[in-house]
């Protein structure tokens, strides 16, 4: 089920609770990837409030939005570059995408195994992606006050499965968004301080949010190489004998 493009543009630059919540998880991804110098950043779903840290320094950024949810420019006071797309059928080309953040994508997709086999085809050999998924376990996946209540929540464990499936090679993880999804103030005055003391949990599933970096790795050819060839016998020399006989003597 995806959300009306509307209502996501509400959530993360006209609330409270948004604005903390894209500050907190754009805090993280930056933590992840400080630069994106001269790389293709694309980001699906609605993943533009994360982006905009590396509009002056990547050599492209693109947000795709899929049709179900719709389209709206981005970033303000600027050239638009935000794509309306279908879900598993990008306008880019293959291996073109150096980093790929994925946000109210994933989860609300009907169909996760073409979305990802999409990721796939479309990252360049090493790329990076991040998927940011609402936690099973956590307190936002449970409210409907949030875009993190919409869709498929996920344990750590079911989506590196998912991922794996697909190839993609786990990198990192983390769990965030650890205020409650409250708009009331006395939950916002002590958002920061809630967000510290959850960074210092040692249980990954504390947060609303989980974060997990992964890489498109590809696999070398293992076709014959040089010296196979070269230990081949050469047609042209089949019937000869190995050593040659002395010639005669007139």
């Amino acid at each position: 089920m995806h959300l009306d493009v509307l209502d996501l543009r509400n959530f993360y630059y006209r609330s409270a609770l948004g604005r903390a919540a894209q500050k907190v998880i754009r805090d993280e991804l930056t933590q992840i990837w400080p630069e994106a110098k001269g790389q293709t950043v694309v980001g699906f779903g609605f993943a533009v409030p994360l982006m905009r840290p590396y509009l002056a320094q990547a050599r492209r950024v693109i947000g795709l939005m899929p049709g179900p949810q719709g389209v709206m420019p981005w970033p303000a006071g600027r050239p638009n570059i935000s794509v309306l797309c279908e879900e598993t059928f990008w306008p880019i080309q293959t291996g073109q995408v150096d980093k790929l953040v994925v946000m109210h994508g994933l989860e609300t997709c009907e169909n996760p195994t073409a979305l990802l086999d999409e990721i796939w085809r479309v990252l360049g050999p090493g790329g990076r992606a991040v998927f940011v998924v609402p936690n099973r376990a956590g307190l936002w996946s449970r409210s409907d006050k949030t875009p993190f209540g919409f869709g498929r929540p996920y344990s750590l464990g079911q989506l590196e499965a998912q991922l794996r499936k697909h190839d993609f090679i786990t990198e990192r993880t983390l769990s965030t968004l650890f205020q409650p999804p409250s708009h009331k103030r006395v939950w916002r005055k002590t958002a920061t301080l809630l967000e510290k003391i959850g960074h210092s949990l040692p249980v990954v599933n504390a947060g609303g949010v989980l974060m997990i970096e992964v890489s498109k790795q590809m696999v070398a050819p293992t076709r014959p190489g040089l010296t196979e060839v070269v230990k081949r016998k050469f047609r042209a020399l089949e019937g000869i004998t190995a050593a040659p006989e002395t010639a005669r003597n007139s």
